[in-house]
């Protein structure tokens, strides 16, 4: 191993381990882990309702009516339009769980502690109207969806916190032996419960007399608009996915590393643009969850389905061909665990440029083509990671996003070509030996 590859494990492996293994960052994974499945049923259900092909509506429309789009709609408002309810429940439930507490009692502790920060007002404006009016006692859908979320994150979090101090106090109330689980936990959590919802409504009454109103209004102008806003550039894209292939390298799965911080981020634009396409409205962002998982994973991290469709036609050595045999079919829905360790890509200075190169790459190449106008924005329908190529770009940007996917495939085999021809080499070479060793001591 070379000087600098020393340097990398000794000093940055280790602070990557400790992001990766950070109990915060895992709990935000978890929770939107959570929420992922019914983020993608309620954002398939928008697709579905405004799929864009040209006279579908009015097909679906003549076979079940003018309101069919409705059976479809109430999935997504009661599902991706609420995602930040669901984050609250996971990231709660399982930073309690780290601490082996109670996740129920604290994901609805902390789902309450939510509301009590949330201005239960809306803003209403009447059809034919152009004034709005002030609505009370009603939640308000904007601040549930992605515009709370980083809220609704810091809720759950700070929640938690606050339970487990007080639990951990010995402030509880502790039921006679006898007592039937379910009832001695509802008690135990009632005095952790009650002082941490009034936490929430001290802090819910500071903000009352500041500028902002609301912490919701503070977080996302403070916060949440700056962050979103830097995730929403190629910059921070090729940082990303820079950071995902060095990672990679040393073993350690980059993917959940940086997507702990990022996901939020490019979530939180996913939806933006899934509200802008149900109301047929320009989308907004470029980058989006889509973005990265859809046109720069082509075949998982380091984009290696065109590395599995050049060991398969170009290699020679039995190593590559038996890897390519394997994880091709893997490859086609993203997973690439095969190659990385199988080839293998993790501690190969042959294959580090173009692993961590080649989504690059691809970055600036989707980004341009979308940036022109070639492509359609990606409509922030979110849809597994593990979609194969050409359906993946089809679902999110129409026919000419799968088209895109067919050329990003051809760009990332041309990349890896010359790599892994040297690779390739070194295993025949490798090979021969073996074999001419096999054969004279056979003879002897």
């Amino acid at each position: 191993m070379s000087k600098k590859e020393n340097v990398l494990e000794e000093k940055i492996m280790p602070v990557a381990d400790k992001i990766a293994n950070n109990r915060y960052l895992l709990a935000i994974r978890d929770g939107f882990m959570l929420a992922m499945p019914l983020l993608i049923i309620g954002a398939m259900s928008l697709l579905i309702e405004e799929f864009p092909v040209a006279g579908y509506a009015d097909f679906m429309a003549g076979i079940f009516g003018k309101q069919w789009g409705d059976f479809f709609l109430v999935p997504y408002h009661a599902s991706m339009a609420i995602m930040t309810i669901f984050v609250i429940v996971g990231i709660s439930n399982s930073l309690s769980k780290h601490y082996e507490q109670d996740g129920l009692s604290s994901a609805v502790i902390s789902l309450v502690s939510f509301f009590v920060l949330t201005p239960f007002v809306t803003s209403f404006t009447p059809e034919g109207s152009q004034t709005a009016y002030q609505v009370g006692s009603v939640i308000p859908m904007e601040w549930i969806g992605s515009k709370g979320l980083f809220v609704g994150m810091l809720s759950a979090i700070l929640a938690t916190e606050i339970m487990r101090y007080i639990t951990g106090k010995g402030w509880v109330i502790k039921m006679p032996e006898g007592v039937p689980p379910t009832v001695a936990r509802a008690f135990s959590a009632l005095i952790p419960g009650a002082i941490t919802i009034y936490t929430f409504g001290i802090i819910r009454l500071i903000f009352a007399y500041t500028s902002f109103g609301t912490i919701h209004h503070f977080i996302y102008t403070i916060l949440q608009l700056p962050l979103v806003s830097l995730g929403d550039s190629l910059g921070a894209v090729l940082i990303a996915n820079f950071f995902i292939g060095l990672f990679w390298m040393f073993g350690i799965a980059g993917g959940d590393v940086v997507q702990s911080i990022m996901t939020p981020i490019w979530l939180a634009l996913s939806a933006d643009n899934l509200a802008a396409f149900g109301r047929g409205q320009a989308l907004p962002h470029i980058i989006t969850q889509q973005f990265n998982s859809i046109y720069l994973w082509l075949g998982g991290g380091g984009a290696t389905l065109g590395l599995c469709l050049a060991l398969l036609l170009v290699c020679k050595s039995q190593q590559c061909k038996k890897i390519g045999k394997l994880a091709i079919l893997p490859g086609l829905f993203n997973i690439n665990e095969p190659i990385i360790f199988g080839l293998p890509v993790v501690l190969n200075p042959i294959m580090v440029i173009p692993f961590i190169g080649t989504p690059l790459v691809l970055a600036v190449l989707t980004y341009f083509t979308m940036a022109v106008g070639l492509v359609p924005y990606p409509n922030g329908v979110v849809i597994p990671w593990t979609t194969p190529p050409i359906i993946g770009g089809f679902l999110i940007s129409g026919i000419r996003g799968a088209i895109l996917q067919i050329v990003e495939v051809a760009v990332s085999f041309l990349i890896y070509l010359p790599f892994i021809k040297a690779q390739d080499k070194e295993y025949c070479e490798q090979e021969k030996l073996y074999e001419s060793k096999g054969n004279d001591s056979a003879a002897g």
